[in-house]
């Protein structure tokens, strides 16, 4: 069986898991659809603010950060399922097959992303029922997804390298909790670097959520700067190509510890 088919059949296995409780889906769509809801509403007035951003309204600002935010969030999660297959034992039978390491981490991360595509469509659709206009049309919301989609992939690979190092939930669920949040609010998910203060503009540089966050958003206007979002979406790219190797290479720590 090659890599390719072992990595179907992994992605396969939490696919069925999944279609017999799609209600993970609305689960997950709680958070996103509450940050929509009120703080669209809540900050729709700061569009007003000198220099905030060109963006009609503050909900067409609000759903890149947002759709961002809910793949690190959604797919951080991801290191709770190498720890249910290390409780049942399940994880040291597939080891103790031929099938490459690298195929049970991007197994997982596919049936991550699958969810996550999903959860992106239907809040897609309620941004624009709620009056988002994506200037940039069907492909600029794609850009954003892709880009949402490897923020999700870099987020899930590092929660199950995590899972893989420490093999205990309080463990991964405070390493996801310490990950995520700082991430998020060093960025411009939720207001412009042009009015936040100069350290946090300085690590937003640096943080792969801001890189996502800044491609989705251009993606989404009528003349997209594609000088600025390929470059992002390369450097996620190449991110998520080392986070997926680290997590594969955590094997061995954890075959040599049992």
């Amino acid at each position: 069986m090659t890599v390719v088919a072992q990595t179907a059949h992994v992605t396969g296995r939490h696919l069925r898991a999944f279609l017999r409780q799609p209600w993970f889906v609305a689960m997950g769509l709680v958070q996103p659809v509450i940050w929509l809801l009120l703080f669209g509403a809540l900050f729709r007035s700061v569009v007003d603010i000198p220099g905030f951003t060109s963006s009609p309204s503050y909900l067409d600002y609000l759903v890149p950060g947002v759709l961002v935010m809910t793949a690190l969030f959604s797919c951080g999660w991801s290191g709770m399922s190498i720890i249910e297959d290390l409780d049942r034992s399940i994880m040291d039978r597939l080891l103790a097959t031929p099938m490459h390491r690298s195929a049970i981490i991007i197994g997982l991360n596919a049936y991550e992303l699958v969810s996550l595509g999903i959860q992106a469509l239907i809040m897609g659709g309620l941004a624009f029922l709620l009056g988002a206009r994506f200037e940039g049309g069907l492909l600029g919301f794609a850009v954003l997804v892709v880009c949402a989609m490897l923020i999700g992939a870099i987020a899930a690979s590092f929660s199950d390298a995590m899972a893989l190092l420490l093999r205990q939930r309080e463990s991964v669920i405070g390493v996801n909790t310490l990950m995520t949040l700082p991430l998020t609010f060093l960025s411009a998910a939720f207001m412009p670097l042009k009015l936040v203060p100069d350290w946090v503009a300085t690590v937003a540089m640096f943080n792969p959520v801001n890189w996502a966050v800044e491609a989705g958003r251009e993606a989404l206007t009528a003349n997209p700067d594609w000088s600025l979002i390929l470059p992002r979406v390369i450097l996620l790219a190449g991110l998520t190509v080392l986070s997926t190797a680290f997590a594969t290479r955590t094997f061995r720590a954890y075959q040599r510890s049992i």
